[in-house]
């Protein structure tokens, strides 16, 4: 029987399968043997062991489409990455580092800001990421603001959720598949950050051909096997302006005559990305000297 791993826990994975349900099953050992692990949102073929207890053997994980590391999933083909206006603040720093390691697997992202139920202005934020190549959608769990937008662009796709801890991403997953019935996780008032509830990554079939794949909470995120001179082929906005730099091969730091500068003078770029980008870069040289 094929199926999708919707979850993995301590050695099980639980496949769903259409038309049959969900099996627990174990993975072959060859597949430790050769180094390779199932992931959340592979395709794979199992050998049912008994049907009513629903118990089976993974034998086959089939060719994948795309891989991430973090959050480790297979076969996506979108991201919607969640952050709050407010309790917690936006880290647009995070932001950015999951907007370049998402364009790195030349998934395209949705960016969503939730919560805008609190009076805060949201004017700067889509300032910010107007330019940035991703969709960004202002929503709210609470009145239902932009759910409907949401879900128009998950339609006949798989997506992975992601965003920090108690921005309101279980609420979010809910709202988008009522039976998910995910653990909401009150925000601590003395840290100002939600507490961890989603401790894998976990698939939910929506449709016969939609889904979504939830992932942990992350407050920190690597850029790995990142040359800092690549870094800015990641930055959307900057690709209409760099051909009129004066050096060919210009990183948009310090060069004289340098338009991607001049594009952000004029306003056409939002200085805070291009700080984000300049903060990232020398990251990255640093990086490389250790």
């Amino acid at each position: 029987m094929q199926g999708k791993i919707i979850k993995g826990i301590s050695g099980f994975y639980y496949v769903d399968v259409i038309g049959s349900g969900i099996y627990e099953c174990k993975a072959k050992g060859i597949f430790r043997k050769e180094k390779r692990k199932p992931l959340v949102g592979d395709r794979v073929t199992i050998d049912v062991l008994d049907e009513e207890k629903k118990t089976g053997n993974l034998i086959e994980i089939g060719e994948r489409k795309n891989t991430l590391i973090r959050p480790a999933v297979a076969n996506v083909d979108q991201a919607l990455v969640i952050f709050a206006i407010s309790k917690p603040s936006p880290n647009l720093g995070l932001l950015d580092r999951f907007l370049v390691t998402m364009a790195r697997q030349n998934l395209s992202t949705i960016i969503c800001f939730n919560k805008v139920d609190l009076p805060e202005d949201c004017s700067d934020l889509q300032r910010i990421y107007a330019e940035s190549g991703c969709r960004v959608i202002f929503t709210s769990t609470k009145t239902g603001e932009g759910i409907e937008e949401i879900k128009e662009l998950l339609k006949g796709k798989t997506t992975t959720v992601a965003g920090p801890s108690g921005v309101g991403k279980s609420s979010m997953i809910n709202q988008l598949h009522p039976h998910a019935q995910m653990e909401v996780g009150e925000v601590s008032k003395k840290i100002d950050r939600g507490k961890h509830t989603t401790r894998h990554s976990e698939l939910f079939r929506i449709d016969e051909d939609t889904y979504l794949i939830d992932t942990p909470g992350f407050s920190s995120l690597y850029l790995e096997d990142l040359e800092a001179e690549e870094l800015k082929n990641y930055f959307h906005e900057f690709a209409q302006y760099e051909q009129n730099c004066r050096f060919l091969g210009c990183v948009h730091a310090k060069e004289p005559d340098c338009a991607v500068k001049e594009a952000m003078a004029q306003g056409k770029i939002s200085k805070e990305r291009y700080e984000s980008y300049i903060s990232l870069y020398q990251e990255l040289k640093e990086k490389r000297r250790y």
